[in-house]
C-alpha cells in the first residue's frame, strides 16, 4: 500500500517515543503491569490557578470563536514581557512572537519557512527525535554533532565551526537538553555565538522547553547575547515546566521577518491555537510561578534516587543530567550478551528486552542520534521508578 503514498511519509521515520509508548499500551491492553519511562510527559496535574483560569474563558463565552492565527494579543505581550524580563531578551516584544499548538508545531514552521532544497541544518546531538525528521521533511538535510558521556553530551564550538559550509542555514539544539538533560552554559552559549556571527545569513534555532527544570538555577538564552536577537529563534512553550502536555501552547520569538513568515504558513495549516488553551497559557506565564518550582524541585528528588539505583546497576554508565527530566545511559557493555534467549546487539534490542522481560518502557538512544544509549524518562512516581530500576537491575543481570 506505501506506493499509494507520497514519497515524503514513505521516507519518514515515525517518532521513536511514539511508537515505544504506543507497544507499552499494547501490553498493557493485554494486562501486563507495565512502567512507562518512555514518554516526555510530567506526570503531575496542570496546577489549579491554570484550569481555573480556562474553566473562567468558558464561562465568559468570548473565547469560542478563531483565534488570531499568531495568539491573542495579551497572551504575546505577556510572553514578550516574560523574555525580557526573566531571560534578558530586551528586544522581545509582542510583534516577534506567535503562538502555536506547542514547541513542535512551532520547529515545524520555522523549518517549512526557513529551508530550501538541500540546505543543511546543524543539529547538535544527541537530539530531541523530530528535529531531523522535521528538518528532511521541509527538504534540508540534517548535518550531526555529536557530544558524549565524557563531555556530558555537549558538541562543542569548534565542532560547529567544522560542521558549516555554504549550505548551512540553520543550527539547533535543547537546552536543557532532551534526551540528555545536559545543560548549556551562558559561556558555552557565548562560543557558539561567536562562530554563528562569522557566517551571515545563519539562525539559531533555541529550542528551550525545558526551562523550568533546569537545577543549575542558571538558564541562558543565547538570544539575549550581544548580537544575537537578529540571528536567533527562541522556541519554548507550556508543556513541561506548567505540566500542559494535551493543551498543546508553544511559541516562538523570532526577528520580525520570520515571525511574519511563520504566522503565514500558520495561517495555511492550522490557523490559531485553541481559544480556551490560551487563556490558561496567559494564567500559567503570569500567575503563580510555585507549582513549577515544586514541579522542580520533585524532578530534582527524583533524579538522585534514580542516579543511586542507575549507579547500582553493573555496566550501566550514565552522566548527572543538570535539567529536563532524563537519564541518558550508555549500555554498550550489554551488548553481545544474551539471556539464552534473546541476544543484544545495540540499543533497540536491549529496549525490547527490557519491555519484554522486565515490563518497563525506555527509548533506543539511536533515535536521538546516539545508538549506545537508552533514554529514561524519570517523569515517574518515586515507587514507580524504584520499582523499574529493581526490574532492570534484574532483568540484565540475567545477560551473559
Amino acid at each position: 500500500m506505501s506506493a499509494i503514498l507520497s514519497d515524503r511519509i514513505n521516507n519518514m521515520e515515525e517518532s521513536a517515543t511514539l511508537a515505544m509508548a504506543k507497544k507499552a499500551r499494547e501490553l498493557k491492553g493485554q494486562g501486563i503491569d507495565i512502567i512507562s519511562l518512555s514518554l516526555g510527559e510530567p506526570d503531575f496535574k496542570t496546577p489549579k490557578h491554570i484550569q481555573e483560569a480556562a474553566k473562567s474563558a468558558i464561562d465568559e463565552g468570548k473565547y469560542f470563536s478563531y483565534p488570531p492565527v499568531s495568539g491573542y494579543q495579551d497572551l504575546r505581550e505577556a510572553v514578550a514581557q516574560k523574555l525580557r524580563d526573566v531571560n534578558h531578551i530586551a528586544e522581545a516584544k509582542a510583534e516577534n512572537i506567535v503562538l502555536s499548538t506547542g514547541a513542535k508545531h512551532s520547529i515545524a514552521n520555522i523549518f517549512m519557512c526557513l529551508l530550501n532544497e538541500g540546505d543543511e541544518v546543524v543539529i547538535f546531538s544527541p537530539y530531541w527525535v523530530s528535529y531531523a525528521e522535521i528538518i528532511k521533511l521541509a527538504g534540508g538535510v540534517p548535518v550531526l554533532i555529536e557530544g558524549n558521556l565524557e563531555n556530558n553530551f555537549k558538541a562543542s564550538a569548534q565542532q560547529l565551526e567544522e560542521a558549516i559550509t555554504d549550505k548551512t542555514k540553520a543550527v539547533i539544539y535543547s537546552s536543557p537538553c532532551n534526551p540528555t538533560g545536559s545543560v548549556f552554559s551562558k559561556e558555552e552559549l557565548k562560543a557558539i555565538a561567536e562562530v554563528v556571527k562569522k557566517h551571515k545569513d545563519i539562525f539559531v534555532v533555541a529550542d528551550e522547553i525545558y526551562e523550568l527544570i533546569n537545577f543549575t538555577g542558571q538558564h541562558a538564552s543565547i538570544a539575549a547575547l550581544d548580537g544575537m536577537f537578529e540571528r536567533t529563534i527562541t522556541v519554548n512553550g507550556f508543556s513541561k515546566g506548567y505540566a500542559m502536555t494535551g493543551w498543546r501552547v508553544g511559541y516562538i520569538c523570532a526577528p520580525l521577518t520570520i515571525a511574519k513568515a511563520c504566522e503565514k504558513i500558520q495561517g495555511q495549516f492550522t490557523s490559531g491555537g485553541t481559544g480556551i488553551a490560551q487563556r490558561a497559557a496567559l494564567a500559567a506565564i503570569t500567575g503563580d510561578q510555585t507549582p513549577s518550582k515544586e514541579m522542580e524541585d520533585a524532578y530534582l528528588k527524583r533524579r538522585g534516587i534514580v542516579l543511586d539505583l542507575l549507579r547500582d546497576i553493573p555496566g550501566i554508565k550514565t552522566h548527572v543530567p543538570e535539567g529536563a527530566f532524563y537519564f541518558f545511559p550508555d549500555v554498550t557493555a550489554f551488548f553481545g550478551k544474551s539471556n539464552g534467549s534473546y541476544k543484544i546487539e545495540n540499543a533497540d534490542d536491549f529496549c525490547l528486552y527490557i519491555l519484554n522481560e522486565a515490563h518497563v518502557s525506555l527509548v533506543t538512544g539511536a533515535a536521538f542520534g546516539s545508538p549506545n544509549c537508552v533514554r529514561l524518562s524519570y517523569a515517574a512516581s518515586e515507587d514507580e521508578l524504584g520499582e523499574a530500576l529493581k526490574r532492570i537491575k534484574e532483568t540484565v543481570a540475567k545477560l551473559k
